[in-house]
């Protein structure tokens, strides 16, 4: 087996993606023509905040991604065509890698193999040497299997799927697999080595068994326009799963975009590091069992169970967009099941190693269940996040076990009145607390004027709402704001600039003094507030 190249741990990981306040540039590639060899790419950075995407030559020393792997020489290409019964290598010429047998084309060295054509009911398989890195471009290739997997990678070091710009190409599984042994693919698009998706084609990948794209190694989406439908997870890598650039469509079962591997130490994270994630999904909708981090590109959940969950979860740049059926973002699982009481004003809930970390970014969540949810502590430092939480009192906006440290950036975090959850005594930015006598419906404007009476905030109801929890740097701690319901306002992801003509006085708040939180978490930064 290969020797593996260092994992990011937690602490590399914030590192690399400025946790402590640096910038790291990128660039991510979006492709690499064959004919010229020539790399093609697109900056990749932060949209808000000042942290930005982890740099290619920290990833290279991480994962086992390497931008050279996306180079070569076309003339050594060995060009496959696929076709029913008759499945050859192109042009009268032979290779000693490529063997047919039926339908099923079988590689077995490292190289640059391109396949065009179809198989209606056939396979590729690459079984080369486990130091052999195998890189197929799919030109225009439409396989699809009735007994199991039609693309299975089997062993290699690292294998490549590099989709040929503006082909079509498609993968297609059957619905139940002979083969049931240990190790036995589970997935339309199947590797036991580490695999990378790179080029600007298109592929659509059926998983109609199990999974759509899985690697039971480390998986890197280098690029690519990629439509997956899964019975269950749609897209796994075991020991890490990042996207660097491309456009990825999952539709799943169970899991949408996840890292599984719970028994090696380091292992298991997600990184989201440039392009364009969009996932529905019946359960989690992007999963990690260590670390899940968001540091550029654009992370759409439309549906899910939970949006994002992880151990431990970090923010850093891109704008992330959660729709969930329970917890938006929710810092749980992992490795760590213990940990002490948390005493105060939250009581008895158990704080263990669990952390949601925001330094930057937009995070945008609508959740029926708690908005952003950890079960140890959470850390607002930069960035913008704007929950849209639960209508029903026993879940809340903002669900934090141990300490709600806001130090930066903007959080306008809204629900029901029964869970709420405020920032706690290590805070440094002040905020406000808003208790409404009454639930306003949605798309009702709550609005905060300081005593001059210039609107510092407004914020668009997406439901029902009771209660907002509100910081950013344009409030002043101990200042008095009111609150007023209605108005106009012009707004981005429910947040923006107001006026107040039309808009209803619903009293006032002190920044700074919060109500005692009446479910697990803070509230520890003084009493007041009161309710409107």
């Amino acid at each position: 087996m290969k020797s593996f190249r260092s994992y990011l741990s937690v602490a590399a990981l914030a590192a690399a993606i400025g946790l402590a306040g640096c910038s790291v540039a990128a660039t991510t590639p979006t492709g690499v023509s064959s004919v010229s060899g020539a790399t093609t790419g697109s900056s990749s950075t932060a949209t808000t905040g000042t942290a930005q995407a982890v740099s290619l030559d920290t990833l290279a020393e991480d994962t086992h991604y390497d931008a050279d792997d996306l180079t070569w020489d076309a003339a050594s290409e060995v060009a496959v065509t696929l076709a029913d019964g008759a499945s050859a290598v192109a042009g009268g010429t032979t290779s000693d890698a490529v063997t047919v047998d039926g339908d099923t084309v079988t590689i077995t060295a490292a190289g640059t193999y391109r396949l065009s054509g179809s198989l209606s009911d056939g396979q590729v398989v690459v079984a080369a040497g486990e130091e052999d890195t195998v890189r197929i471009i799919l030109a225009g290739a439409d396989i699809t299997s009735s007994t199991g997997s039609p693309f299975v990678v089997q062993s290699a070091n690292e294998a490549i799927v590099f989709l040929e710009d503006g082909t079509n190409n498609a993968l297609s599984d059957a619905t139940s697999y002979t083969d049931q042994g240990t190790d036995a693919p589970n997935a339309a698009l199947y590797s036991m080595a580490d695999l990378t998706i790179a080029g600007t084609g298109a592929l659509t990948v059926d998983g109609n068994y199990n999974d759509g794209i899985a690697s039971k190694d480390g998986l890197v989406l280098a690029a690519g326009n990629v439509t997956i439908k899964a019975a269950d997870d749609g897209i796994v890598g075991k020991d890490y799963a990042v996207l660097l650039d491309g456009a990825y469509q999952v539709t799943a079962g169970d899991d949408g975009f996840k890292s599984d591997n719970d028994t090696d130490e380091g292992r298991g994270w997600v990184l989201i590091n440039g392009g364009t994630l969009t996932v529905s999904a019946a359960d989690d909708g992007v999963k990690a069992f260590n670390t899940l981090t968001i540091a550029a590109g654009t992370t759409t959940v439309t549906e899910s169970e939970e949006g994002l969950e992880a151990q431990h979860i970090v923010i850093a740049g891109g704008t992330a967009t959660v729709t969930s059926n329970d917890d938006g973002v929710n810092a749980s699982g992992g490795s760590s099941t213990t940990g002490a009481a948390q005493g105060g004003m939250g009581g008895g809930e158990t704080v263990g190693d669990y952390t949601v970390e925001v330094t930057g970014g937009l995070l945008t969540i609508n959740a029926q269940g708690d908005g952003l949810d950890s079960n140890g502590n959470a850390s607002i430092s930069g960035g913008t996040v704007i929950v849209n939480g639960p209508t029903n009192s026993g879940n809340g906006a903002l669900d934090v076990n141990g300490e709600l440290a806001v130090t930066g950036g903007t959080v306008a975090a809204a629900g029901s009145a029964g869970m709420v959850v405020t920032p706690g005594s290590t805070s440094t930015q002040s905020g406000v607390q808003v208790a409404l006598d009454s639930t306003v419906s949605a798309g009702t404007v709550i609005q905060l004027a300081d005593s001059s009476g210039t609107v510092v905030a407004a914020f668009v109801t997406t439901k029902a709402t009771q209660s907002l929890v509100f910081s950013s740097a344009a409030i002043t701690a101990g200042a008095e704001y009111t609150v007023y319901t209605g108005g106009t306002a012009t707004v981005s992801a429910g947040l923006g600039e107001g006026t107040l003509d039309g808009a209803s006085s619903a009293g006032t708040v002190t920044a700074g003094e919060y109500t005692a939180a009446q479910g697990p978490g803070g509230g520890m930064g003084g009493m007041g507030g009161g309710r409107m």
